[in-house]
């Protein structure tokens, strides 16, 4: 997420003035209006929104989607790998399985957060994201809603790790892990990192969106998807 951001700051900083004075000319040039750019931008985002980070909610929505399924922290990896070359692959495994489902718990929250910043869209904010990069306007969602969006994430993740047994899932792995006589003892922060790769998880399957709808002609479903992006065509 803080490389998102950094990212956000740059193209704020260095690209606004441009893409505002070449936007200014969209209208008349491409017979788009203001509202149209602004609707249509809001109807691409709420598309994503109620798909990719629905799909997220579901059970496995993390945990089978080889683009955000979330692996162990740095320092626990050595743990899975410990526990796998002794053969207890299986309790690795539910040990991932448990993590991912936290984030599934909680990406549901997302939803509101996101609804509430694609209204708050200006016409102004509209046509630098048009005509901005492929990711613009997950880039411009990330910066609008992150700080929130970890709020809410982080105790439910957290209840969520006990609800699913991760506590006892994980205390029982660190257990045999450090009762092993080749090791050292670790005790990580497994909501912060669950959160955190939670929320990276949800902004890279809103940009998957962005860029389809951007990029293939077939993605965008309605007219007024295709009449506004086509101008950045």
């Amino acid at each position: 997420m803080k490389k998102i951001l950094a990212f956000a700051s740059i193209l704020i900083l260095t690209s606004c003035a441009e893409l505002q004075s070449i936007a200014s000319q969209l209208p008349q040039e491409y017979g788009v209006t203001d509202a149209e750019i602004s609707s249509g931008l809001k109807q691409a985002l709420e598309f994503g929104i109620d798909k990719e980070v629905s799909n997220l909610a579901k059970e496995d929505g993390f945990f089978t989607n080889e683009l955000v399924r979330i692996g162990l922290p740095p320092e626990l990896q050595k743990v899975d790998k410990t526990l796998r070359d002794v053969g207890l692959d299986a309790l690795a495994d539910e040990g991932l399985k448990v993590i991912n489902r936290a984030a599934e718990d909680a990406v549901g929250e997302a939803i509101p957060v996101f609804a509430s910043a694609v209204k708050g869209i200006t016409f102004a904010d509209a046509r630098n994201i048009l005509l901005g990069a492929d990711n613009a306007a997950t880039v411009y969602l990330s910066a609008k809603t992150e700080q929130e969006l970890y709020t809410r994430f982080n105790p439910i993740i957290s209840n969520s790790l006990d609800k699913v047994g991760a506590t006892q899932v994980w205390k029982n792995i660190i257990q045999k892990y450090n009762s092993l006589p080749i090791t050292n003892n670790v005790n990580p922060d497994l909501p912060d990192y669950v959160t955190n790769e939670a929320l990276e998880g949800v902004f890279v399957m809103i940009a998957k969106e962005e860029k389809d709808i951007r990029n293939t002609l077939s993605a965008r479903t309605t007219n007024l998807l295709r009449k506004v992006f086509a101008v950045q065509d």
